[in-house]
């Protein structure tokens, strides 16, 4: 059973730093490419970060570039994204994501499992 557990979350002063980080068991982790997605209540969940299956390759969107980094320990099944200068509108619940087959990296329906997400919240 594939089961993705993300922690990490909290509450922070915009500026501060958080590492998120998201654990996998049940798969062969470096089989996947992973992903982090974010999305606030009423929205769609919005693609974050994606990292490929060995970690070299990265992909970051335009709204993190500069702030955000993701990368991964195969060895240890863990995707990790590193946020820093956080802004309060960073504020969402975060989830991690693995894809087992070649899709769109920066749609939801690109991935195949899910992680239950973690709450991050960005003072002002």
């Amino acid at each position: 059973q594939v089961q993705l557990v993300e922690s990490g979350g909290g509450l922070v002063q915009a500026g501060g730093s958080l590492r998120l980080s998201c654990a996998a068991s049940g798969v062969t982790f470096s089989n996947y490419r992973m992903g982090w997605f974010r999305q606030t209540p009423g929205k769609e969940r919005v693609f974050v970060a994606t990292i490929n299956r060995i970690g070299g390759t990265t992909v970051l969107a335009d709204s993190v570039k500069g702030r955000f980094a993701i990368s991964r320990d195969n060895a240890k099944n863990t995707v990790y994204l590193q946020m820093n200068s956080l802004k309060p509108e960073d504020t969402a619940a975060y989830f991690c994501a693995a894809a087992a087959r070649a899709s769109r990296w920066d749609a939801s329906y690109g991935y195949d499992y899910w992680g239950q997400g973690t709450q991050v919240t960005v003072s002002s």
